[in-house]
């Protein structure tokens, strides 16, 4: 069994940035992907990036530029640095693990964690 915790979430002005960091534990091997989505008001979740075990990243297209995924894999964290927030980035933030590889990397998520919610105010 994975756990992922995030943390990191928060308030913050239009302009501003944030940090989100998920705390993976449980595993007894590497996920083969870890990635991070966000559900907005009113909207379906949607996948915010993703980084792979060979460190390969994706992005949502609107979000390249400003937000960066990274990894962790002495403390088994992974990280969300978000700049140059917007209002409509405001949303709940949730860290997935892939533990199992069923063909296509980053695209079997079977875990989760809680979420951290993230406000951004205009």
């Amino acid at each position: 069994q994975v756990q992922l915790v995030e943390s990191g979430g928060g308030s913050v002005q239009s302009g501003g940035s944030l940090r989100l960091s998920c705390a993976a534990s449980g595993a007894t091997k590497s996920p083969f992907c870890m990635g991070w989505f966000r559900q907005r008001p009113g909207k379906e979740r949607e996948e915010v990036a993703s980084i792979d075990s060979f460190g390969s990243t994706t992005y949502a297209d609107s979000l390249k530029g400003r937000f960066t995924i990274a990894q962790d894999k002495a403390t088994n964290t992974l990280y969300l640095q978000m700049n140059s927030l917007k209002p409509e980035d405001t949303a709940m933030y949730y860290c997935a693990a892939e533990s199992v590889f069923l063909g296509v990397l980053c695209s079997s998520w079977d875990y989760w964690g809680q979420g951290t919610q993230v406000t951004v105010s205009s």
